[in-house]
């Protein structure tokens, strides 16, 4: 793990991501609230905004992946995160006006989510530019350890400014984040980014290469089913707080922090673990997972519901990241791209469909439901994956390294500036 933070473009990049990423949980968070204001308190509603926020990955999604493949990919998230601040900007803009409505929320959900499509593939792609090799899944970790101290500082940050101040501050103060991404990445040294060599980006190699090997065919698959039954906690932890628990915007924040606290700690232990990963591990975890969101839905009070969310953190943050490293791993680096816009279309392109449904099964059935059939569905798959194809994974000889790409070693070449 020192060695990688010793690269001082991934430090620049880890920074800048770390301030943006805080505005941006203030911002889900906000919204979930807004939203709930501004409909009674409708879980559809909470859904279908979250829905629209994830739809444009369904649609562009694969796009993304030509894009990352295609183009620089540094050029590339400078656009996107500029595009991604005036979206904050404007909705700010709206809401401390008192021109905001839902319709508008929705609209810019999915403008929002139409930026998001792009990115992603082209960010985590990029994680491959800034370490060697042999770093990529101790970054992967520390990238989402980043996520995961904004997920725990960025909801508690937005319900206390929300009981204070009302929605709209937070939205502009998202915006304002975004400047600390733009900055890391116009001041990171290109010289030292690896090249992966350009070919005719075609989003057919992707599949063909994930449905012939079981190490990317496995996590794909399982993330699919875990994004979009097992992770819409944007949707059923603020449903919890105010219809099951009857609390406000602060004890939302708590709730959300108290889940961000079991991702951070999980992503520490992952980047500190030093192994690289493997599918059993990937699919433990994923029934470890299930079981304790569906236990999840069974707490009886506002205290051992926040306690049961800090292990189910730890355990939702090492699924994704135990994916997330295996598919980067095993894709080769010439379709990177395009093989994490895949990754991305499941995990994320899901949730149109998952989020609705748990807000729906949650406004009929309770908040409580929408935990237990997530849980359920996320542990009885991983089991029935890893049956099918988790056997051709055991049965495979050792995987070579994928053709090697052009990039830093994992001490810099100079001295690390601080």
């Amino acid at each position: 793990m020192t060695a990688v933070l010793m690269s001082r473009n991934f430090r620049r990049y880890l920074l800048g991501q770390l301030t943006s990423n805080i505005g941006t949980w203030m911002q889900r968070a906000a919204q979930d609230l807004l939203v709930l204001h501004l409909t009674g308190n409708s879980g559809s509603a909470v859904g279908l905004v979250t829905a629209l926020q994830f739809l444009p990955q369904t649609l562009f999604g694969l796009t993304g992946g030509i894009l990352a493949d295609r183009f620089p990919r540094r050029r590339l998230l400078l656009l996107t995160q500029t595009a991604m601040a005036a979206q904050s900007l404007l909705l700010g803009l709206l809401t401390v006006t008192g021109a905001v409505n839902p319709l508008s929320v929705y609209a810019l959900a999915f403008v929002l989510g139409t930026a998001t499509a792009v990115d992603g593939p082209a960010r985590s792609a990029f994680i491959c530019e800034l370490v060697a090799r042999e770093g990529v899944a101790t970054a992967v970790s520390l990238n989402a350890a980043q996520f995961n101290v904004a997920r725990m500082l960025g909801p508690a940050l937005a319900g206390l400014t929300v009981a204070a101040f009302g929605t709209g501050p937070v939205f502009l103060a998202n915006a304002a984040s975004y400047l600390a991404v733009l900055y890391g990445l116009i001041t990171i040294r290109t010289d030292d980014l690896g090249r992966p060599r350009a070919d005719r980006a075609r989003p057919r190699d992707a599949f063909q290469d994930i449905a012939s090997t079981p190490e990317l065919l496995l996590p794909v698959c399982l993330i699919a089913v875990v994004g979009t039954f097992g992770l819409n906690f944007q949707v059923t932890i603020s449903l919890a707080a105010m219809t099951v628990f009857h609390s406000g915007a602060a004890a939302f924040g708590y709730l959300s922090a108290a889940y961000a606290v079991g991702s951070l700690v999980g992503a520490i232990h992952g980047a500190s673990r030093g192994k690289p990963p493997t599918v059993r591990r990937l699919t433990t975890t994923t029934v470890v997972f299930g079981v304790l969101e569906a236990a999840l839905g069974l707490m009886p009070g506002y205290g051992t519901f926040m306690a049961l969310l800090i292990p189910t953190g730890f355990a939702a943050v090492t699924v994704t990241t135990t994916a997330n490293a295996l598919t980067q791993l095993h894709a080769d680096p010439q379709q990177r791209g395009r093989v994490m816009s895949v990754y991305f279309l499941v995990l994320l392109g899901g949730t149109p469909v998952g989020a609705p449904l748990v807000g729906l099964v949650s406004d009929t059935l309770g908040a409580r439901s929408g935990l237990v059939l997530g849980g359920v569905v996320s542990a009885s798959c991983a089991l029935a994956l890893s049956a099918v194809i988790g056997r051709r994974v055991r049965r495979l000889p050792p995987v070579t390294s994928p053709v090697p790409m052009t990039g830093p070693a994992l001490t810099p070449a100079r001295p690390a500036d601080p």
